[in-house]
């Protein structure tokens, strides 16, 4: 059972698998996960010398990506986990593409920046870890100008009822066990498949991001449909 304070959980979670984080990632998608990060990317259709912010940037990977695609554009990883943090300043660090980025922490959902700031704002695998969904989606349209895209990568339920199943039988069973092997927590990696249970399908995601002041909300399903990105531009 998630504790009452669900923010705290979630922080101290991931903390203690920030060690073997991006190892895991890599093992429980084949690496896959780099490709729907570049794709997520491309949705953003930046321009050069963009300022992009990266929401629950966690070790940094598609901040990175972000500045070896364009070295002109300027990114702001935004976290609350320390430990998080800490890898992906060292990351930077050691690559040849960190001179335009930063990592900062702060909370998602109470942003210290201006209104209208970025030319683009993105998020990977974290949404459905977030307290407040739609508070979320309404900060970073916030900081979005007009006309400016957020881009959410994520899991999602997928329709076909045949890959849903095949789908859970993975996430619920083989991920927590290959977490407890492999990635040095077995509860974390039992919390994060149990994370999606109560997350919004992706219809209903698309509708948040309506709700949240979005428009041209559509979402594009990877993967036989487990995973979504989703797009919205502010107005």
């Amino acid at each position: 059972m998630i504790p009452m304070d669900k923010a705290l959980y979630v922080r101290e979670m991931f903390a203690s698998i920030a060690p073997r984080y991006d190892a895991m990632n890599r093992l429980l998608t084949g690496g896959v996960d780099e490709r729907w990060r570049r794709r997520a990317i491309r949705e953003l259709a930046l321009g050069p010398k963009a300022q992009v912010i990266d929401l629950c940037c966690g070790t940094g990977d598609i901040s990175l990506q972000l500045c070896r695609r364009d070295p002109t554009t300027e990114v702001i990883g935004v976290d609350f986990c320390t430990p998080m943090l800490t890898l992906a300043r060292q990351r930077a660090n050691g690559s040849r593409s960190g001179g335009n980025l930063r990592f900062l922490e702060a909370d998602v959902m109470e942003l210290p920046f201006p209104s209208e700031h970025f030319d683009g704002a993105i998020m990977a695998f974290s949404l459905r870890n977030i307290v407040d969904i739609p508070g979320t989606l309404r900060e970073a349209r916030r900081v979005l100008k007009p006309g400016r895209r957020f881009v959410n990568l994520d899991v999602t339920k997928a329709k076909n009822p045949f890959i849903r199943s095949a789908f859970n039988l993975y996430f619920f069973r083989l991920v927590p066990l290959l977490g407890r092997l492999f990635g040095g927590s077995a509860m974390a990696y039992q919390y994060l498949p149990n994370s999606l249970t109560n997350y919004p399908d992706a219809a209903a995601l698309s509708r948040l991001f309506v709700e949240a002041g979005f428009v041209e909300v559509h979402h594009v399903p990877l993967a036989g449909g487990t995973i979504a990105l989703h797009i919205g531009a502010a107005p």
